[in-house]
């Protein structure tokens, strides 16, 4: 007699139906970077399983690896309890994995129903439409969404066109889903809508769905378990009913173990309470629109004094980008005003001239610089059209070129030298070419936000040391930073952002992680 092969819950044959996924002691190195250190996790067939984490706590690494973009370095995979190889995309796709970006993979040119249709990758050389919508509309039936399968992606809103990727993704009947922060883009109702029916997805025990997200809102009203990562490690794993969003900040942003947990003041920040020097940078009720056409910031006021680090900590997503963008001049301000050292500012160059502000933006390559010109023209970018650089309106090539040979020694940028092209250097390497630029002669009020994102160990020494030498030198640093670590080493002051306000604000000598991860966590209100 031939033995059936065990039949699943639910009675599906095997291979079919919510996967179980694990990962065991699982590690993924770039170079003598651990972007990931051992990392076990349990997701149960059938749930929602949530990954939280700062910036670069490994998150995305850990499910391109479970979704075949990237190969661990080290560890296994468990698919239904069985090691598997996922050495591609298309292997994961045959085990039925799926994965939903939080950027858009549309075609643009393509209709709604194109689109779906396309998705599933084998599209017969003729197409029965007749058949094929049919089957469209029978399996959106199945769906909370109503899209128009004739409308195109450029005609669908964001929440419409998040909806068509999940669609795509459910349309070839995922076994595991995996959704790189899907809500970012969407309003809350959207969310709401679009989270409740991979919920329902998930307990119909047709898919099990692994959510990364930085909303605590997400995690408790659609996650059966989570898991946070923090530096590359799960540091905390639990049903969600057993946790709150005051104990997930704290597992985010560390405390358990970690030296600087109740220490007192870290010696390096100002003693004092109340810094001395006059208000360099003032912003009075400011309010600045988001991406989706709602207030990212919302009448937002702090004030930064001479010879002061203010840090500004925060679960991302909750306004800092917004806020960094409207103060450097990358994004217009709805309302408000912002000054320095008591003249209105409006992030022109002129006025960054004559006030003295500088910025150190996150991505520097994206936002700082021009990939395509030199590192010597990359750093002449603030200053070219004036004197040593320039005189009598000539540009001055040689001035421009020595003073780069000059920084590139002093910041220890390596480069095949000045006249490479900027976008050929290491993440470190542009960031300290921007630093060079940026630090260069007298500062009244400095932005930095995640100054040191992605940098090893020596770049974040480095940097952190420029930071205080600027502040010993009189200037305002405004230190917009999602890894409280760095703001307990080098702020004189901590306020906390939280949707698009400041939630709260502590001396840093007396700041106490648990109630900073409170706030971040929306505990307080």
């Amino acid at each position: 007699m031939i033995e059936q092969p065990p039949t699943p819950i639910g009675g599906l044959p095997r291979g079919q139906g919510a996967m179980a996924l694990e990962t065991y002691e699982m590690g993924m190195r770039f170079g003598s970077f651990d972007a990931l250190k051992d990392v076990s996790l349990k997701v149960a067939p059938g749930t929602v399983h949530a990954l939280l984490g700062e910036n670069g706590a490994g998150k995305s690494t850990l499910v391109k690896c479970v979704a075949g973009f990237q190969r661990p370095t080290s560890g296994s995979i468990l698919v239904d309890g069985r090691e598997q190889a996922v050495a591609n995309p298309v292997v994961a796709r045959s085990l039925g994995i799926g994965m939903v970006y939080q950027h858009f993979t549309l075609a643009p040119g393509m209709t709604v129903a194109e689109n779906l249709l396309m998705a599933g990758g084998q599209v017969p050389s003729m197409i029965d439409w007749r058949s094929e919508r049919a089957k469209l509309a029978q399996f959106l039936e199945t769906t909370p969404f109503r899209l128009d399968l004739d409308a195109r992606p450029q005609e669908l809103a964001a929440g419409e066109k998040q909806k068509l990727e999940l669609l795509k993704q459910l349309y070839l009947r995922p076994r595991l889903l995996i959704l790189d922060e899907p809500t970012s883009v969407l309003t809350p109702q959207e969310a709401d809508e679009v989270l409740g029916h991979v919920r329902a997805f998930a307990l119909s025990g047709l898919c099990t769905v692994v959510i990364i997200t930085h909303k605590f809102r997400e995690v408790t009203a659609f996650a059966d378990d989570v898991t946070v990562l923090r530096r590359g490690r799960a540091v905390f794993q639990t049903a969600v009913k057993a946790t709150d969003p005051t104990q997930l900040a704290q597992a985010m942003v560390g405390g358990e173990g970690t030296p600087a947990d109740d220490a007192a003041a870290p010696s390096t920040a100002a003693t004092s309470d109340t810094p001395t020097g006059e208000v360099s940078l003032d912003v009075q009720a400011l309010q600045v629109m988001g991406d989706r056409g709602t207030l990212a910031v919302e009448g937002l006021s702090l004030q930064v004094r001479a010879g002061e680090i203010l840090g500004v900590a925060g679960v991302s997503g909750n306004g800092q980008r917004e806020l960094v963008e409207a103060l450097v001049g990358q994004r217009p301000r709805a309302s408000g005003e912002v000054r320095v050292r008591g003249e209105a500012y409006g992030a022109r160059r002129e006025e960054n001239h004559r006030l003295k502000v500088r910025s150190l933006p996150e991505e520097p390559l994206r936002n700082a610089c021009v990939g395509d010109l030199s590192v010597a023209q990359n750093m002449a970018l603030r200053d070219f059209d004036r004197p040593p650089l320039c005189r009598g309106g000539r540009l001055r090539f040689g001035e421009w070129r020595q003073r780069a040979r000059a920084w590139i020694a002093e910041y220890g940028i390596k480069t095949q030298g000045e006249g490479a092209p900027i976008r050929s250097l290491s993440g470190g390497n542009v960031q300290r070419a921007v630093l060079a630029r940026e630090l260069h002669g007298e500062i009244n009020v400095l932005i930095a936000a995640n100054p040191v994102f992605g940098l090893d160990f020596a770049a974040v020494r480095e940097i952190h040391d420029r930071l205080r030498e600027v502040r010993r030198r009189g200037g305002a640093v405004l230190l917009i930073s999602e890894d409280l670590d760095e703001l307990l080493e080098l702020a004189d002051r901590i306020v906390v952002m939280s949707e698009g306000r400041i939630a709260y604000e502590t001396p840093a000598a007396q700041a106490s992680r648990q109630t900073l991860g409170a706030h971040m966590g929306g505990g307080h209100h």
